[in-house]
Order: structure tokens, then C-alpha cells, then sequence
């Protein structure tokens, strides 16, 4: 019996094994593919073995459900950058503004948000130490976050202590550096101060109550109700239900009429006239958000123009501070990309109070890529209690 051969093929004069007719099929239909739809075709064949990684895109300004996940090829490090396999990433409310196209420093959409991830370095870029190769690190991102693959520069890694899970990891650069730049770099707040924080149950809330205590100052806290005794049992000494109190009327009788030392405020509109007016005499407001412009999931232009409206544009003059000697300041971690040796500083100090058990990450929930919608529903419904992630 005489055969003629080709790769995955064997006939004979008579017949033709059933493998091969299939194998034929294969072929033709190819052919037929490349044929009507031409290079797009001849792309995908190509394609084919080369590694990709999945991104969460935002196409359009909208609701949670305007997600989008594409694959796009892996990206290839730069002069001075990492590469990291992306283990879990932060969600923030800087995201959650960005998705409602009302934030400021969003880049053009489409985009992809996240400034925060965690994960291990795999491959270096020219001018990087292949010390860092196979390094369990965390990151800040400039946006780029919500991928399951990140290229940043090596200024903006470091890399985690021994024992910290990526999920510990991802949690703390935004929420802790927000915090240790509002209570010790600019809040000033000492041994003995009160601090009034803010959606205390929140991500930067948790952080602030944790160096505040560290620091031994008293802690005021508002949030719903339902969050009340996790808070109590951190160490908040007092809670405010803000849906039912007056929370600068129950400032004034928590302290006797004197005021509290800081007011971390993420509001805005009205509630920094409130908040400046809980400050006591050589106080200080920090203003790090403006979440009632975010009220629905969508974007809402009479929420932004009430909360523009609502802003103390008068109240925060200068001859007014002189006269109450009191301070106000802002905080925005997204501008500080220039000062990336400051800002590595602090987060080296975080550290250490990690490994001191004074910074302890608190996790709500965790969400797979595929449902990052959900996850933005859960914090904008005000459920979480501490740090939402997200997972490849």
C-alpha cells in the first residue's frame, strides 16, 4: 500500500480516513474565512499564541453597567518602568466620579481607570535592577489600574513585607497616603486632639481613625447607622448618624461648645460650611472630595450645580481664618505624580506601622473584572465598610 503524506494527513488509492476529511474541512473553511473578510482574517491568524491581557474599559460616561472588558497585547516595560501581573486592584470614588465624566483629571474617554494595584513584577525595562524580578510589590497607577497588567515606573512600586497578601496590598496606597497626608502631613493633629472624619466607614475614614488613635487623639465619626458598632469597636469614641442627625449640632454637645482640632471632609458643598464651623480655635478643615456631586449613577448636572452652589466660596477669605484662627487646606493624591520621592516616603513610613499592627487594611468585598459593575453599585449604595477590590 502506497501513502502520500502531509502534516496531520494519510491517504491511500481507495479511501480517505474520516480525520483526514475533517482535516480538509478545517482547512477550506480558513481559506474561505480569509477569503471574505481578507486581513482582518490574516490579523487574528496571527494573533494567535500571542499574549494578551484583559482591561476594564470605560467607553462613555454612564452607569455601572457602561463597563466594558477588552483584551488588548501585553505591554512591554519602558526605560525606568516594571512590569506587574496584576493580583488585585483598588477601587476608589475618584473611579466612580470618573465613570459619571465629572472628574477633572479623567483623561479622554474611552479610558481605563485604577490607581492602585498589587501584584508581582515579571519583567524589568531598561534601567531597572533585575533585583526587582518575581517582587510582590504594590503600586500607584496614573490611571490604567482596572487591568489584569500594568507597566509604571519603578519610582511608583514598593515592595510588600513578608506575610502581605496582594488583596492587604492593594488596599492601602490611596486610602492610607490620603489619610497620612491629611492627619499628620497637613492635619497636624497631636496627642489629645479630636478629629471629626467624615463617612468614617469608608476607605480613608478607616486609615484616618487608625493613625488618629495611633497618635492618641479622640475620634468623632459620622456613617449610618449600621455601621456604628464596627466603628465603636475600632476605637471611634463617638458616632453620627448623618441621615438622622444634625452632625455639627452633636459636635458642639460631644465637645461642649469648643470644637474639634481637624475636620477631614469628602462632601463638599454645604457640609465644608458645617465642617468649618465644628473647628475649634487654631483648628483646620481638610477637604479631600466632593462626593455630593455623585448622588446618582449617572451623571447629574443639577447634583454638581446644587453642590457648586452649596460651596463656602465666601466663607474660607482670608480676614475670616485671622479672625477665627482657624485653617483650611485641600488634598488631592492624583496631583502629586512630581513628587513621587515625598510620597514614597510616606508610604515607607505606612509600612513600618503596618509591621507595628497600627495600619490594618480593612476589606469589604472583592469582585471579579466581570463584575465591577456590581462593585460600583455596592459603593454607591453605601454598603461597603472599608476597601472594595477588584480581581483578575
Amino acid at each position: 500500500m502506497h501513502y502520500l503524506s502531509a502534516p496531520g494527513l494519510a491517504f491511500n488509492r481507495c479511501c480517505i480516513h474520516p480525520i483526514d476529511w475533517a482535516f480538509w474541512l478545517v482547512v477550506l473553511w480558513l481559506c474561505w474565512i480569509m477569503l471574505s473578510t481578507g486581513a482582518k482574517a490574516l490579523t487574528i491568524i496571527l494573533k494567535i499564541g500571542e499574549k494578551v491581557m484583559q482591561q476594564i474599559w470605560i467607553p462613555k460616561p454612564g452607569p455601572p453597567e457602561v463597563f466594558e472588558i477588552r483584551e488588548v497585547a501585553d505591554p512591554e516595560p519602558a526605560a525606568g518602568e516594571v512590569r506587574i501581573r496584576v493580583e488585585a486592584a483598588g477601587i476608589n470614588f475618584a473611579d466612580i466620579m470618573g465613570r459619571l465624566g465629572v472628574y477633572q483629571d479623567l483623561p479622554p474617554m474611552p479610558v481605563v481607570v485604577g490607581y492602585e494595584v498589587a501584584g508581582r513584577v515579571d519583567q524589568v525595562g531598561p534601567d531597572v535592577s533585575e533585583a526587582l524580578l518575581d517582587a510582590d510589590v504594590l503600586a500607584l497607577t496614573r490611571f490604567g489600574g482596572y487591568s489584569d497588567t500594568v507597566c509604571v515606573p519603578a519610582g511608583q512600586i514598593m515592595q510588600r513585607p513578608g506575610g502581605m497578601s496582594a488583596e492587604v496590598g492593594a488596599a492601602i496606597p490611596v486610602n492610607y497616603l490620603t489619610a497620612f497626608q491629611l492627619v499628620r502631613v497637613m492635619g497636624g493633629l497631636r496627642s489629645g486632639d479630636t478629629l471629626l472624619v467624615h463617612s468614617a466607614g469608608g476607605g480613608v475614614g478607616i486609615a484616618a481613625t487608625q493613625l488618629a488613635l495611633h497618635l492618641g487623639a479622640q475620634v468623632i465619626g459620622t456613617a449610618s447607622q449600621r455601621k456604628h458598632a464596627f466603628l465603636m469597636q475600632l476605637g471611634v469614641t463617638h458616632c453620627i448618624d448623618y441621615r438622622q442627625e444634625d452632625f455639627e449640632q452633636r459636635v458642639q454637645q460631644i465637645t461642649n461648645g469648643k470644637g474639634v482640632e481637624l475636620v477631614l471632609d469628602a462632601v463638599g458643598g454645604s457640609s465644608y460650611k458645617k465642617s468649618y464651623r465644628c473647628l475649634a480655635a487654631t483648628g483646620r478643615l481638610g477637604m479631600f472630595g466632593v462626593s455630593s456631586a455623585a448622588t446618582h449613577k449617572t451623571k447629574n448636572r443639577w447634583s454638581y450645580l446644587k453642590m457648586a452652589a452649596s460651596m463656602p466660596w465666601l466663607q474660607f477669605n482670608p480676614v475670616s481664618l485671622i479672625n477665627h484662627n482657624r485653617g483650611v487646606f485641600g488634598v488631592n493624591l492624583g496631583r502629586l505624580w512630581n513628587e513621587m520621592e515625598r510620597v514614597q516616603c510616606w508610604l515607607d513610613e505606612l509600612l513600618k506601622l503596618y509591621s507595628q499592627g497600627v495600619v490594618q487594611p480593612v476589606i469589604a468585598k472583592t469582585f471579579s473584572f466581570a463584575e465591577v459593575g456590581s462593585a460600583h453599585h455596592y459603593i454607591q449604595d453605601r454598603q461597603n465598610i472599608g476597601k472594595v477590590l477588584l480581581k483578575p
